[in-house]
Protein backbone atom coordinates (compact mmCIF):
# COMPACT_ATOMS: atom_id res chain seq x y z
CA UNK A 1 0.00 0.00 0.00
CA UNK A 2 1.40 3.46 -1.07
CA UNK A 3 2.79 5.66 2.12
CA UNK A 4 -0.09 8.90 2.31
CA UNK A 5 1.87 10.12 5.30
CA UNK A 6 3.61 13.41 4.63
CA UNK A 7 7.11 13.16 4.33
CA UNK A 8 7.80 14.66 7.95
CA UNK A 9 5.90 11.75 9.57
CA UNK A 10 6.57 8.79 7.83
CA UNK A 11 8.01 5.99 9.90
CA UNK A 12 12.61 6.41 9.79
CA UNK A 13 14.77 3.75 10.24
CA UNK A 14 15.10 4.74 13.80
CA UNK A 15 11.43 4.71 15.19
CA UNK A 16 8.43 7.39 13.60
CA UNK A 17 9.48 10.79 14.10
CA UNK A 18 5.98 11.95 14.99
CA UNK A 19 7.63 14.58 17.95
CA UNK A 20 10.29 16.16 15.62
CA UNK A 21 7.93 16.51 13.06
CA UNK A 22 5.49 18.12 14.79
CA UNK A 23 7.90 20.71 16.16
CA UNK A 24 9.41 21.39 12.70
CA UNK A 25 6.11 21.71 11.97
CA UNK A 26 5.10 24.04 14.51
CA UNK A 27 7.94 26.17 14.02
CA UNK A 28 6.94 26.63 10.46
CA UNK A 29 3.55 27.99 11.18
CA UNK A 30 4.64 29.59 14.20
CA UNK A 31 7.25 31.90 11.99
CA UNK A 32 4.81 32.65 8.91
CA UNK A 33 2.21 34.13 11.19
CA UNK A 34 5.20 36.17 12.72
CA UNK A 35 6.75 36.90 9.35
CA UNK A 36 3.20 37.98 8.21
CA UNK A 37 2.66 40.08 11.58
CA UNK A 38 6.25 42.04 10.77
CA UNK A 39 4.82 42.94 7.39
CA UNK A 40 2.11 44.64 8.44
CA UNK A 41 3.75 46.88 11.37
CA UNK A 42 5.53 47.31 8.43
CA UNK A 43 3.01 48.85 6.59
CA UNK A 44 2.26 50.75 9.44
CA UNK A 45 5.16 53.27 8.26
CA UNK A 46 2.95 53.83 5.49
CA UNK A 47 -0.12 54.91 7.82
CA UNK A 48 1.86 57.15 9.83
CA UNK A 49 3.07 59.21 6.53
CA UNK A 50 -0.48 59.49 5.40
CA UNK A 51 -1.95 60.67 9.07
CA UNK A 52 0.82 62.66 8.93
CA UNK A 53 1.11 64.51 5.58
CA UNK A 54 -2.70 64.51 5.77
CA UNK A 55 -2.54 66.28 8.76
CA UNK A 56 -0.01 68.69 7.28
CA UNK A 57 -0.04 71.82 5.81
CA UNK A 58 0.42 71.34 1.53
CA UNK A 59 3.33 73.52 1.42
CA UNK A 60 5.58 71.18 3.57
CA UNK A 61 3.67 67.73 2.24
CA UNK A 62 7.51 66.28 0.90
CA UNK A 63 9.34 67.12 3.51
CA UNK A 64 6.82 64.86 5.85
CA UNK A 65 7.08 62.09 3.61
CA UNK A 66 10.88 62.33 3.38
CA UNK A 67 10.97 61.68 7.16
CA UNK A 68 8.67 58.93 6.96
CA UNK A 69 10.28 57.00 4.06
CA UNK A 70 14.00 57.67 6.22
CA UNK A 71 12.68 56.91 8.96
CA UNK A 72 12.10 53.19 8.62
CA UNK A 73 15.74 52.60 7.07
CA UNK A 74 16.97 53.97 9.51
CA UNK A 75 15.07 52.69 12.61
CA UNK A 76 16.28 48.96 10.89
CA UNK A 77 19.99 49.84 10.41
CA UNK A 78 20.51 51.75 14.09
CA UNK A 79 18.74 48.66 15.35
CA UNK A 80 20.73 46.13 13.55
CA UNK A 81 23.89 47.64 14.38
CA UNK A 82 23.24 48.31 17.80
CA UNK A 83 19.76 48.02 19.34
CA UNK A 84 18.99 44.83 19.24
CA UNK A 85 21.89 43.86 21.00
CA UNK A 86 21.22 46.72 23.64
CA UNK A 87 17.39 45.58 23.91
CA UNK A 88 18.40 41.92 24.43
CA UNK A 89 21.53 41.31 26.52
CA UNK A 90 21.18 37.98 28.09
CA UNK A 91 21.12 39.72 31.46
CA UNK A 92 22.73 36.85 34.38
CA UNK A 93 20.93 38.99 36.83
CA UNK A 94 18.23 41.42 36.52
CA UNK A 95 19.36 44.98 35.78
CA UNK A 96 19.78 48.04 33.82
CA UNK A 97 22.11 47.76 31.05
CA UNK A 98 24.17 45.35 28.97
CA UNK A 99 25.08 44.26 25.56
CA UNK A 100 24.78 40.26 23.58
CA UNK A 101 28.43 41.02 21.72
CA UNK A 102 28.18 36.98 21.17
CA UNK A 103 24.59 37.77 19.41
CA UNK A 104 26.00 40.88 17.70
CA UNK A 105 29.26 39.01 16.39
CA UNK A 106 26.91 36.12 15.07
CA UNK A 107 24.22 38.46 13.39
CA UNK A 108 27.00 40.29 10.96
CA UNK A 109 29.91 37.86 10.92
CA UNK A 110 28.47 34.16 11.65
CA UNK A 111 25.14 34.16 10.42
CA UNK A 112 25.38 30.14 9.52
CA UNK A 113 25.35 30.15 13.98
CA UNK A 114 22.34 31.30 14.05
CA UNK A 115 19.50 29.66 15.78
CA UNK A 116 16.60 29.08 13.30
CA UNK A 117 15.78 25.82 14.93
CA UNK A 118 12.59 24.47 17.16
CA UNK A 119 14.91 25.12 20.47
CA UNK A 120 14.58 29.40 19.33
CA UNK A 121 11.95 30.91 21.50
CA UNK A 122 10.37 27.76 22.34
CA UNK A 123 9.13 27.10 18.50
CA UNK A 124 7.60 30.41 18.25
CA UNK A 125 9.70 31.76 15.39
CA UNK A 126 13.52 31.74 14.04
CA UNK A 127 16.16 34.06 15.10
CA UNK A 128 16.46 36.12 12.07
CA UNK A 129 12.36 36.98 12.08
CA UNK A 130 12.99 37.46 16.25
CA UNK A 131 14.84 40.63 15.05
CA UNK A 132 13.31 41.80 11.95
CA UNK A 133 9.61 41.86 14.05
CA UNK A 134 11.61 44.02 16.90
CA UNK A 135 13.32 46.37 14.01
CA UNK A 136 10.29 47.42 12.79
CA UNK A 137 9.04 48.16 16.63
CA UNK A 138 12.04 50.19 17.04
CA UNK A 139 11.27 52.35 13.60
CA UNK A 140 7.76 52.82 15.30
CA UNK A 141 9.06 54.97 17.85
CA UNK A 142 10.88 57.02 15.93
CA UNK A 143 8.06 57.52 13.25
CA UNK A 144 5.81 59.22 16.69
CA UNK A 145 8.57 62.36 16.99
CA UNK A 146 8.51 63.16 13.51
CA UNK A 147 4.51 63.97 13.38
CA UNK A 148 4.54 66.20 16.24
CA UNK A 149 7.20 68.38 15.40
CA UNK A 150 6.56 68.28 11.54
CA UNK A 151 7.11 71.68 9.40
CA UNK A 152 9.25 73.32 12.03
CA UNK A 153 12.01 70.91 12.65
CA UNK A 154 15.20 70.41 10.58
CA UNK A 155 15.80 67.57 8.85
CA UNK A 156 19.12 67.14 9.57
CA UNK A 157 18.76 67.68 13.22
CA UNK A 158 15.50 65.11 12.89
CA UNK A 159 17.60 62.61 11.27
CA UNK A 160 20.41 62.86 14.09
CA UNK A 161 17.36 62.16 17.12
CA UNK A 162 16.62 58.81 15.07
CA UNK A 163 20.00 57.50 15.23
CA UNK A 164 20.30 58.44 18.72
CA UNK A 165 17.14 57.73 20.08
CA UNK A 166 16.30 54.30 17.76
CA UNK A 167 20.04 52.75 18.47
CA UNK A 168 20.26 53.52 22.07
CA UNK A 169 17.85 55.18 24.38
CA UNK A 170 14.43 52.58 23.04
CA UNK A 171 16.19 49.78 23.21
CA UNK A 172 17.43 50.23 26.56
CA UNK A 173 14.53 51.25 28.29
CA UNK A 174 13.30 47.77 26.45
CA UNK A 175 15.88 45.50 27.88
CA UNK A 176 14.15 46.52 30.95
CA UNK A 177 11.05 44.73 30.45
CA UNK A 178 11.08 42.49 27.12
CA UNK A 179 15.06 42.33 27.97
CA UNK A 180 14.20 40.18 30.90
CA UNK A 181 15.71 43.69 33.21
CA UNK A 182 14.80 45.44 35.99
CA UNK A 183 11.54 46.53 35.30
CA UNK A 184 10.44 42.70 33.99
CA UNK A 185 11.85 41.04 37.89
CA UNK A 186 9.60 43.70 39.28
CA UNK A 187 6.38 42.45 38.07
CA UNK A 188 5.81 44.80 35.47
CA UNK A 189 3.44 44.64 32.55
CA UNK A 190 3.44 45.72 28.71
CA UNK A 191 2.32 43.36 26.59
CA UNK A 192 3.34 45.04 23.27
CA UNK A 193 4.12 48.36 24.20
CA UNK A 194 1.87 50.93 25.10
CA UNK A 195 5.14 52.43 27.30
CA UNK A 196 7.73 50.79 25.85
CA UNK A 197 6.82 51.73 22.38
CA UNK A 198 4.02 54.49 22.35
CA UNK A 199 4.73 56.39 25.57
CA UNK A 200 8.39 56.20 24.93
CA UNK A 201 7.85 57.90 21.78
CA UNK A 202 5.27 60.23 22.91
CA UNK A 203 7.98 61.52 25.73
CA UNK A 204 10.44 62.22 22.61
CA UNK A 205 7.33 63.65 21.00
CA UNK A 206 6.98 66.33 23.88
CA UNK A 207 10.87 67.19 24.24
CA UNK A 208 11.14 67.76 20.96
CA UNK A 209 7.54 70.34 20.53
CA UNK A 210 8.87 71.75 23.84
CA UNK A 211 12.22 72.79 22.60
CA UNK A 212 11.22 73.41 18.82
CA UNK A 213 8.42 75.56 20.22
CA UNK A 214 5.16 76.25 18.41
CA UNK A 215 4.65 76.59 14.39
CA UNK A 216 4.45 80.36 13.44
CA UNK A 217 1.09 81.45 13.96
CA UNK A 218 -0.28 78.56 15.51
CA UNK A 219 -1.09 81.04 18.94
CA UNK A 220 -2.20 84.27 18.46
CA UNK A 221 -3.42 86.45 20.90
CA UNK A 222 -4.51 83.43 23.71
CA UNK A 223 -6.28 82.14 20.69
CA UNK A 224 -5.33 78.76 18.51
CA UNK A 225 -5.47 79.04 14.87
CA UNK A 226 -6.21 76.47 12.91
CA UNK A 227 -4.25 75.34 10.19
CA UNK A 228 -5.78 73.24 7.81
CA UNK A 229 -4.02 69.98 6.60
CA UNK A 230 -3.80 69.46 3.31
CA UNK A 231 -5.59 65.85 2.69
CA UNK A 232 -8.46 64.59 4.69
CA UNK A 233 -8.63 61.54 2.34
CA UNK A 234 -5.25 60.52 2.85
CA UNK A 235 -5.44 61.02 6.90
CA UNK A 236 -8.03 58.30 6.67
CA UNK A 237 -6.19 56.17 4.63
CA UNK A 238 -3.23 56.59 6.97
CA UNK A 239 -5.37 55.72 10.03
CA UNK A 240 -7.01 52.45 8.49
CA UNK A 241 -3.39 51.64 7.50
CA UNK A 242 -2.61 51.75 11.15
CA UNK A 243 -5.49 49.73 12.17
CA UNK A 244 -4.06 47.35 9.83
CA UNK A 245 -0.82 47.24 11.29
CA UNK A 246 -1.86 46.94 14.62
CA UNK A 247 -2.98 43.22 13.81
CA UNK A 248 0.00 42.48 13.55
CA UNK A 249 1.52 44.79 15.71
CA UNK A 250 -0.57 43.39 18.67
CA UNK A 251 -1.55 39.80 17.24
CA UNK A 252 2.40 39.17 16.51
CA UNK A 253 3.09 39.94 20.20
CA UNK A 254 1.93 36.73 21.26
CA UNK A 255 4.72 35.96 19.73
CA UNK A 256 3.56 32.23 18.12
CA UNK A 257 0.52 31.74 16.44
CA UNK A 258 -1.56 29.96 19.26
CA UNK A 259 -4.76 30.40 17.41
CA UNK A 260 -6.70 31.29 20.76
CA UNK A 261 -4.52 33.70 22.11
CA UNK A 262 -4.05 35.51 18.18
CA UNK A 263 -7.71 36.08 17.72
CA UNK A 264 -8.10 37.02 21.69
CA UNK A 265 -5.80 39.91 21.07
CA UNK A 266 -7.35 40.41 18.07
CA UNK A 267 -10.74 41.03 19.15
CA UNK A 268 -10.17 42.99 21.91
CA UNK A 269 -7.42 45.49 19.59
CA UNK A 270 -10.87 46.09 17.52
CA UNK A 271 -13.02 46.23 20.11
CA UNK A 272 -10.65 48.81 21.65
CA UNK A 273 -10.45 50.95 18.41
CA UNK A 274 -13.69 51.22 17.69
CA UNK A 275 -14.75 52.19 21.29
CA UNK A 276 -11.73 54.99 20.92
CA UNK A 277 -13.64 56.20 17.91
CA UNK A 278 -16.90 57.25 19.69
CA UNK A 279 -15.11 58.45 22.50
CA UNK A 280 -13.23 61.00 20.37
CA UNK A 281 -16.65 61.02 18.53
CA UNK A 282 -18.64 62.28 21.64
CA UNK A 283 -16.06 64.03 23.29
CA UNK A 284 -15.31 66.39 20.56
CA UNK A 285 -19.01 67.01 19.76
CA UNK A 286 -19.13 68.15 23.73
CA UNK A 287 -15.92 70.21 23.41
CA UNK A 288 -16.58 71.58 19.41
CA UNK A 289 -19.96 71.49 19.11
CA UNK A 290 -19.31 69.95 15.50
CA UNK A 291 -18.46 66.27 14.29
CA UNK A 292 -14.71 66.35 14.05
CA UNK A 293 -13.46 63.71 12.07
CA UNK A 294 -9.68 64.17 13.06
CA UNK A 295 -10.62 63.52 16.69
CA UNK A 296 -12.69 60.36 15.58
CA UNK A 297 -9.49 59.28 13.87
CA UNK A 298 -7.65 60.27 16.90
CA UNK A 299 -10.10 58.66 19.02
CA UNK A 300 -9.46 55.16 17.07
CA UNK A 301 -5.73 55.17 17.64
CA UNK A 302 -6.00 56.04 20.92
CA UNK A 303 -8.29 53.05 21.48
CA UNK A 304 -5.46 50.99 19.99
CA UNK A 305 -2.49 52.56 22.29
CA UNK A 306 -4.44 51.79 25.51
CA UNK A 307 -5.37 48.48 24.55
CA UNK A 308 -1.92 47.52 23.62
CA UNK A 309 -0.14 47.05 27.13
CA UNK A 310 -3.12 44.22 27.66
CA UNK A 311 -4.14 43.12 24.84
CA UNK A 312 -3.99 39.61 26.15
CA UNK A 313 -4.96 40.08 29.59
CA UNK A 314 -7.90 42.49 29.04
CA UNK A 315 -11.58 41.28 28.58
CA UNK A 316 -13.42 42.27 26.06
CA UNK A 317 -16.05 44.52 28.34
CA UNK A 318 -13.21 46.05 29.64
CA UNK A 319 -11.32 46.55 26.32
CA UNK A 320 -14.41 48.58 24.84
CA UNK A 321 -14.19 50.79 28.58
CA UNK A 322 -10.28 51.24 27.85
CA UNK A 323 -10.62 52.36 24.26
CA UNK A 324 -13.78 54.63 25.15
CA UNK A 325 -11.93 56.02 28.27
CA UNK A 326 -8.81 56.75 25.72
CA UNK A 327 -11.10 58.11 22.95
CA UNK A 328 -11.91 60.74 25.26
CA UNK A 329 -8.46 61.46 26.85
CA UNK A 330 -7.26 61.69 23.73
CA UNK A 331 -8.71 65.25 22.92
CA UNK A 332 -9.16 66.07 26.82
CA UNK A 333 -5.17 66.19 25.97
CA UNK A 334 -4.88 68.31 22.47
CA UNK A 335 -7.05 71.01 24.68
CA UNK A 336 -4.56 70.81 27.09
CA UNK A 337 -1.57 70.89 25.11
CA UNK A 338 -3.37 73.66 22.77
CA UNK A 339 -3.97 75.82 26.23
CA UNK A 340 -0.17 75.16 27.24
CA UNK A 341 0.82 76.12 23.68
CA UNK A 342 2.79 73.22 22.95
CA UNK A 343 1.88 72.57 19.08
CA UNK A 344 1.40 68.92 18.37
CA UNK A 345 0.50 69.03 14.20
CA UNK A 346 -0.52 65.36 14.67
CA UNK A 347 -1.73 64.96 18.14
CA UNK A 348 1.12 62.21 18.44
CA UNK A 349 1.73 63.27 21.98
CA UNK A 350 -1.59 62.87 22.82
CA UNK A 351 -2.43 59.62 21.37
CA UNK A 352 0.67 58.03 21.96
CA UNK A 353 1.62 59.77 25.41
CA UNK A 354 -1.27 60.24 27.38
CA UNK A 355 -3.35 56.95 26.10
CA UNK A 356 -0.10 54.84 26.14
CA UNK A 357 0.33 55.97 29.96
CA UNK A 358 -3.19 55.38 30.43
CA UNK A 359 -3.42 52.18 28.65
CA UNK A 360 -0.52 50.60 30.96
CA UNK A 361 -1.87 51.40 34.17
CA UNK A 362 -5.14 49.88 33.23
CA UNK A 363 -3.28 46.72 33.00
CA UNK A 364 -3.03 46.92 36.79
CA UNK A 365 -6.89 47.90 37.05
CA UNK A 366 -8.03 45.60 34.84
CA UNK A 367 -6.40 42.63 34.05
CA UNK A 368 -6.75 38.95 34.46
CA UNK A 369 -3.84 38.36 36.37
CA UNK A 370 -3.85 38.50 40.17
CA UNK A 371 -0.16 39.10 39.68
CA UNK A 372 -0.47 42.77 38.09
CA UNK A 373 -0.92 45.70 40.14
CA UNK A 374 -1.36 48.90 39.72
CA UNK A 375 0.94 50.45 42.02
CA UNK A 376 4.06 48.57 39.66
CA UNK A 377 2.89 49.33 36.14
CA UNK A 378 2.67 53.53 37.47
CA UNK A 379 6.29 53.06 39.15
CA UNK A 380 7.23 51.12 35.19
CA UNK A 381 5.54 54.02 33.40
CA UNK A 382 7.27 56.76 36.21
CA UNK A 383 10.56 54.93 35.55
CA UNK A 384 10.06 54.91 31.68
CA UNK A 385 9.08 58.26 31.11
CA UNK A 386 11.76 59.56 33.14
CA UNK A 387 14.32 58.28 31.44
CA UNK A 388 12.40 58.72 27.98
CA UNK A 389 11.63 62.42 28.65
CA UNK A 390 15.04 63.35 29.89
CA UNK A 391 17.01 61.69 27.23
CA UNK A 392 14.81 62.91 24.38
CA UNK A 393 15.39 66.34 26.15
CA UNK A 394 19.17 66.08 26.28
CA UNK A 395 19.54 65.51 22.51
CA UNK A 396 17.57 68.06 21.84
CA UNK A 397 19.09 70.52 23.47
CA UNK A 398 22.54 69.85 22.67
CA UNK A 399 21.43 70.45 19.16
CA UNK A 400 19.75 73.28 19.41
CA UNK A 401 23.31 74.61 21.03
CA UNK A 402 24.80 73.41 18.16
CA UNK A 403 23.39 72.68 14.87
CA UNK A 404 20.18 74.29 15.60
CA UNK A 405 17.27 72.35 15.31
CA UNK A 406 14.77 74.80 13.78
CA UNK A 407 14.07 76.24 10.55
CA UNK A 408 14.27 79.70 9.47
CA UNK A 409 11.48 81.97 9.62
CA UNK A 410 11.39 82.24 6.16
CA UNK A 411 11.65 78.52 5.01
CA UNK A 412 8.91 77.67 7.46
CA UNK A 413 6.61 80.61 6.01
CA UNK A 414 7.06 79.70 2.70
CA UNK A 415 7.57 75.82 3.31
CA UNK A 416 9.95 73.49 3.19
CA UNK A 417 9.58 71.36 0.48
CA UNK A 418 10.54 74.35 -2.06
CA UNK A 419 13.51 75.35 0.04
CA UNK A 420 14.45 71.98 1.03
CA UNK A 421 13.56 69.33 -1.32
CA UNK A 422 13.02 71.48 -4.55
CA UNK A 423 9.65 70.15 -5.23
CA UNK A 424 5.92 70.33 -4.44
CA UNK A 425 3.86 67.52 -2.64
CA UNK A 426 1.19 68.77 -4.85
CA UNK A 427 1.38 70.20 -8.42
CA UNK A 428 -0.95 70.99 -11.19
CA UNK A 429 0.78 71.78 -14.60
CA UNK A 430 -1.35 72.66 -17.52
CA UNK A 431 0.23 71.88 -21.13
CA UNK A 432 0.20 74.94 -22.97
Amino acid sequence: MKNILPPLLQVSSSGIDYADAIAQNLLTTNNVWMMLATALVFIMHLGFAGVEAGFGQAKNTVNILFKNTVTPIIGILTYGLLGFFLMYPGFDVPGWFGFDTAGWSMFWFSPASADVSTEYADAGYTYWTDFLFQAMFAATAATIVSGAIAERVKLWAYLIFTVIFVGIVYPIIGSWKWGGGALDAMGFYDFAGSTLVHSVGGWGALAGVILVGPRIGKYVNGKTMDKPGSSVPLAVIGVFLLWLGWFGFNGGSVLSADPGLVSFVLVTTSLSACAGGLGGFFAAYFAFKRLDLGMVLNGILAGLVGITAGADVINPIYALLIGFIAGILVVMSALLLDKLKLDDVVGAVSVHLTCGIWGTLAVGIFSTNPDHNFLTQLAGVAICGAAAFFSALAIFFVMKKTIGIRVSKEHEVSGLDSHEHGIRGYTIIYDE
